[in-house]
């Protein structure tokens, strides 16, 4: 596992500053789901997937997002603990895209703690009743279970499901697309080496 650079190095710090940036403009844009990104894993045998997330943090330490630890895309991330991130931002600019690839490992409990218990009631109760990736036979069995779970806690705070957490994507890439005319578009990569992390431009 990769951890926060130490010490700390100032062009991934510029790195992480611009995405910041870019993801407070394009919330301010009017974009519809900002922090919504593709995440593509991968299995043990090389089959890829992706699918839809919502990035809940960022910081100098990566990437977090959150799901059932029992889920299709934690046994990949178990099989495989690489992945890349996705972002494009349509109302910004000349449309923005930022791409991450690096190694994934698990959020702390008491970070994934705090964050659950951000969560509107609904959907923590909605972590618990759902085996998420699990074959649902029909409907009305998930809302029973939701009916149960709801029972269950009455009256009473909903703790966060021991199956349930958060992963932090630790960046050994990230690249910054702009889009211009022609589609000769401004790339900007940084990317960890050796020796720290460096800049460079990439061809459209």
């Amino acid at each position: 596992m990769h951890t926060t650079q130490n010490p700390p190095d100032p062009i991934y710090f510029e790195a992480i500053a611009q995405f910041r940036d870019l993801l407070a403009e394009a919330g301010a844009a009017g974009e519809p789901e900002p922090t919504a990104m593709t995440l593509a894993t991968a299995d043990a045998a090389g089959g890829i997937s992706a699918r839809i997330v919502l990035l809940k943090a960022v910081d100098e330490r990566g990437f977090v997002f959150y799901t059932n630890y029992e889920s299709a895309k934690a046994e990949q991330l178990a099989a495989h603990p690489q992945a890349a991130l996705c972002f494009l931002w349509k109302a910004l600019r000349h449309v923005v895209q930022v791409r991450v690839e690096g190694t994934v490992e698990k959020a702390g409990a008491e970070e994934a703690d705090a964050y659950f218990a951000s969560r509107p009631r609904e959907s923590r109760i909605g972590a618990w009743a759902s085996m998420q990736s699990q074959t649902l036979p029909d409907r009305a069995e998930l809302d029973a279970r939701i009916v149960a779970t709801e029972q269950r806690y009455a009256g009473a705070d909903v703790p966060r499901p021991p199956f349930w957490g958060g992963y932090r994507l630790v960046p050994d890439m990230i690249e910054l697309w702009f889009g211009q005319r022609a589609r000769l578009h401004d790339r900007v990569r940084y990317e960890r080496g050796a020796h720290g992390w460096s800049k460079r431009l990439l061809y459209p």
